[in-house]
């Protein structure tokens, strides 16, 4: 995250924050933290076993973005099976991942990071429907961990069936 400095005066990585924290939940004896944490830095582990190369912070952001949508979904199940044990549960691990997000943008940020996608697209091809898939794939690069992407293509999509 921005601001963040090691001793070095380098920043540090997202990767190396999430580390510190882990260490910091195990000191405190926070156990409900630490297994969130452990849970993040395993699946970040296991990506950089697939691909078989350390993960840079967009990469990092990726995997707190897919655990995320994880929770969010569990959070909906257990709530329609009435299990609010598992909610809690959830909901805590959903708040300590959404603190290695970086700051989301605002509405106005995101408008107008959709128009120039749109504007950068357009001197490629026609605009319409079908300039959807080249302008998402620019916000995508761009907004990745900073806007709700659903939402971003909802804006796309209203915009280009103008």
């Amino acid at each position: 995250m921005p601001g963040l400095v090691q001793a070095n005066g380098n920043a540090m990585s997202l990767k190396e924050r999430i580390n510190e924290d882990m260490k910091a939940a195990l000191k405190a004896r926070q156990s409900e933290r630490l297994s969130a944490i452990r849970l993040l830095m395993a699946a970040i582990k296991q990506k950089e076993i697939d691909e078989r190369a350390v993960q840079d912070d967009a990469a990092v952001i990726a995997v707190v973005e897919r655990l995320i949508k994880q929770r969010r979904d569990s959070i909906g199940q257990f709530q329609a099976a009435g299990r609010m044990d598992l909610v809690e549960k959830e909901t805590a691990e959903l708040d300590l991942l959404k603190q290695y997000l970086p700051q989301p943008l605002s509405e106005q940020q995101i408008e107008a990071a959709v128009e120039a996608a749109i504007a950068e697209a357009a001197g490629a091809a026609a605009l319409g429907p079908q300039a959807m898939g080249k302008v998402m794939a620019l916000l995508k690069a761009r907004l990745a961990g900073k806007a709700d992407m659903s939402r971003v293509s909802a804006l796309v999509k209203a915009r280009l069936n103008r």
